[in-house]
């Protein structure tokens, strides 16, 4: 499967099937309101696809602190030094201006779902007849002994893009000669499956460059993970003897650090490390729980229109959603909030509503112009959204293959942040 730009952006739902009936609104007022919380893929996507198609019909608040949107994915490129923080920043400015969109930059902090409203840190409280969810994701406390998000200056996690992703890069560009990069790698599920690996590959591209003779240890808890032929052959082609991947076999499940005195602990061997990247085990934006409609980590949905089985009329996009088969990832939010969008606009406004279809593919830069990817087409069904097929990379290609893939992804990181923010 070859993806574009425009094949990305002509992206849609097939066939048509039933003209919903618009909602009758709570409070009696004329026009209906829906509040997107979060503008990341997911909730971006969401907020700029209702108000374009709506003419005005609805009123469509997005809630999002940040002024400067960085995108998670192509993040791991900035760590290699393939792009600048620039090129991973994106505004909101078009959505208001262009779409109509009320952009509102402050943190949600309570979501009263009889009232149907959603209280803000600065004191306001927004009614809503619909709610979109895409708070991405949280850090389970206590998923790695010895650290908390108090420590994430001393041992960044830097999987929420920004200014922890800048200190994990100046931590790396600062290690001493011949020094030791560690990685304490995530349990399932958590967002974007092939992440931390891209990243052993990106960090160790950077150190190949300005440090050859460090060393990268990564501790992982799971026996095998996206990707892992491809990356592991990479490894080797590219980065040979500077990568030791430990799994659970070898004690890679049984971790500790201690971020005051540098140290990791992998089953009973302490090691002093100079740069220690720790991901913990992930849950559903805080505002997800807060509004109810968790199981304590994520939030299950419906396929059809990714409502949440706790209330019909909260949706819940990207990586907070507990929906069946697809990765958390970036691809997977914005397919995901295209659905949402067609079938919120059609319960409030009786515009027609399509089957849901989704699709994704990850891409990953193990070196310069090595390209691998791996994706799916998806269908929902009663129970979830299920696969129907994939595909992947295959080990041994030429690098010719690779560079085509590789300039595939830029292709796409162009089409998702227009299909975000233009």
């Amino acid at each position: 499967m070859t993806m574009n730009r425009r094949l990305f952006m002509g992206t849609s739902a097939a066939a048509l099937t039933t003209l919903a009936a618009p909602a009758l609104l709570a409070d009696g007022h004329g026009k209906p309101r829906v509040i997107v919380i979060g503008g990341g893929s997911g909730g971006a996507t969401a907020a700029r696809y209702i108000a374009k198609d709506n003419k005005g019909a609805v009123d469509v608040t997005l809630i999002e602190p940040s002024r400067t949107y960085y995108t998670c994915y192509f993040s791991n490129l900035y760590l290699g030094g393939f792009k600048e923080m620039d090129d991973l920043g994106h505004t909101y400015g078009t959505l208001a201006s262009k779409y109509g969109v009320n952009v509102v930059h402050d943190w949600a902090i309570d979501v009263d779902r009889d009232a149907k409203t959603v209280s803000l840190a600065g004191g306001a409280s927004l009614p809503y007849d619909k709610l979109i969810l895409s708070p991405g994701i949280d850090f389970v406390d206590g998923a790695v002994e010895g650290w908390s998000v108090a420590a994430q200056n001393a041992m960044p996690h830097a999987y929420k893009a920004g200014s922890q992703t800048e200190l994990l890069k100046a931590q790396i560009m600062a290690m001493p000669e011949g020094g030791t990069f560690a990685m304490v790698a995530p349990p399932n599920p958590y967002r974007c499956p092939p992440g931390p690996y891209e990243r052993v590959s990106m960090v160790a591209h950077m150190l190949k460059a300005n440090n050859p003779t460090a060393k990268i240890i990564v501790a992982d808890p799971k026996p095998k993970f996206s990707k892992m032929a491809l990356f592991q052959e990479g490894w080797a082609d590219h980065y040979s003897g500077m990568i030791d991947w430990i799994g659970p076999d070898f004690g890679g499940g049984n971790v500790s650090v201690d971020p005051a005195a540098m140290t990791i602990n992998i089953d009973g061997e302490e090691t002093s490390v100079d740069v220690c990247n720790v991901i913990p085990a992930m849950k559903a934006g805080r505002i997800a729980d807060m509004a109810g409609v968790t199981d304590g980590n994520w939030a299950p949905v419906n396929a059809a229109d990714m409502s949440s089985k706790a209330d019909e009329d909260v949706y819940v996009l990207g990586d907070a959603s507990q929906q069946g088969d697809m990765p958390k990832s970036g691809f997977s939010a914005n397919s995901q909030a295209k659905v949402c969008a067609n079938a919120v606009r059609g319960a409030l406004t009786g515009s027609k509503v399509f089957p849901a279809k989704f699709s994704n593919t990850c891409w990953s830069l193990i070196g310069t112009d090595d390209g691998v990817k791996v994706g799916a087409t998806y269908e929902a069904t009663d129970e979830k959204i299920a696969k129907v097929d994939g595909f992947i990379s295959a080990t041994g290609e030429d690098s010719a293959t690779r560079k085509a893939t590789y300039e595939e992804s830029e292709g796409w990181y162009a089409g998702i942040t227009a299909d975000m923010f233009s």
